[in-house]
């Protein structure tokens, strides 16, 4: 898969394919040994991630925090066939389970943050869309991700506890892909994660999912033991789970568990 890479000043973010990066010194490691921080994160981490990287780099002048931003079972699958990666962050504890239980990472995951979901209809909600039972009328164009990617599986449990059918014109690979099309109008209407909805700075609105029904998106993180850098990789969890972190990911809506 072609890899695109966007700049955030020195923060490198490799859509799909590479990776990142607190005081890499409080952590015995140097910056000249350790110049380079690999992170793959799920996509609806994309816009925080970037912003802790940015932190982190500005803590520690010489040091590379790439970001490799994908669906978290494509993330998954890289570490599995071997991919060099020092941190994985993904949007499901399911999700982190196989890398865990095989020994790829330096313990057990950490949950870190914690989302909810949201119905994302395009600027103005054209098809006048109020909820859940909307989902069921075949005459609307509706997107969810992929049942494979946590995004996917969340709406779908939400679906089944709503007592609803989804009628779905399209299956996105995550949930950034499933957002641009809401935005660019081509659906109307999917579920997206609330964090989503803040990041797309008006271009979807956002519609409230019944506490009752909605669910809860754990976020786990963990060192990856085989990574290049796994000094870096553990002192930017630790970053991460820092107040500073923490206060980074609640900024753009994320809740702690």
């Amino acid at each position: 898969m072609a890899a695109s890479t966007l700049r955030y000043g020195r923060l490198r973010v490799v859509s799909a394919v590479a990776v990142i990066g607190f005081l890499l010194t409080s952590c015995g490691g140097s910056s000249d040994a350790s110049d380079e921080v690999r992170v793959s994160a799920a996509s609806s981490l994309s816009l925080a991630f970037a912003a802790l990287g940015s932190a982190f780099e500005a803590l520690n002048p010489g040091v590379d925090v790439v970001l490799n931003i994908g669906g978290s079972s494509l993330l998954r699958e890289q570490i599995l066939e071997g991919a060099p990666v020092d941190v994985y962050a993904s949007a499901s504890t399911d999700t982190m389970a196989p890398i865990v239980d095989g020994g790829l990472s330096d313990g057990n995951a950490t949950v870190f943050v914690r989302g909810f979901l949201a119905i994302a209809v395009p600027a103005g909600n054209p098809a006048h869309v109020t909820g859940l039972d909307d989902f069921g009328n075949e005459e609307l164009l509706i997107g969810l991700c992929d049942v494979v990617v946590p995004c996917g599986a969340y709406a779908r449990q939400v679906m089944s506890r709503a007592g609803v059918e989804p009628a779905v014109d399209t299956n996105e690979p995550n949930v950034r892909s499933l957002l641009t099309k809401i935005e660019a109008g081509e659906l109307d209407a999917g579920i997206v994660y609330m964090t989503d909805v803040r990041s797309a700075s008006g271009g979807v609105e956002g519609i409230e999912i019944p506490d009752a029904v909605n669910v809860a998106a754990d976020y786990p993180i963990a060192v990856i033991v085989e990574g290049p850098n796994t000094v870096g990789g553990r002192a930017f969890v630790d970053f991460v789970m820092s107040g500073v972190g923490q206060e980074i990911l609640a900024g753009f809506g994320f809740v702690t568990p």
